[in-house]
């Protein structure tokens, strides 16, 4: 099995690493005449990050640009399901951030990349 968005297989498996940070709480404080000290409201749970990195292989400059291309076209301010190896699913995701760095000759062109998702609750 691999690590799908949204059911397509747009990601070279080997160093991938997906880092989730913790929900968010938001509230809003108001002071009150007569109250010593402020209120608070609980507005419950918020988004959170979810970094993804990896590395991407093509055998061509064009290809390259393909894939690339393919991937930015997630950064469309709809939501996405993010499905890795292990089954485990992130549903809910807006893709803020796509980075590509360091590339590299190997068998082709090889580059670093970091996605970042925002997953909205």
């Amino acid at each position: 099995m691999s690590t799908t968005l949204d059911g397509q297989i747009l990601f070279d498996e080997q160093q991938l690493e997906i880092e989730l940070e913790s929900f968010s709480r938001d509230s809003i404080e108001k002071a009150v005449p007569g109250l010593n000290g402020v209120l608070s409201i609980d507005l419950g749970r918020r988004s959170r990050k979810i970094k993804q990195r990896g590395v991407l292989r093509a055998r061509s400059r064009s290809q390259m640009d393909d894939r690339i291309s393919t991937i930015s076209a997630y950064m469309d301010g709809d939501t996405h399901t993010l499905v890795t190896t292990s089954g485990e699913e992130f549903a809910n995701l807006r893709m803020d951030v796509f980075k590509v760095n360091k590339e590299r000759a190997g068998s082709g062109i090889v580059v670093d990349y970091e996605i970042v998702y925002t997953q909205l609750v």
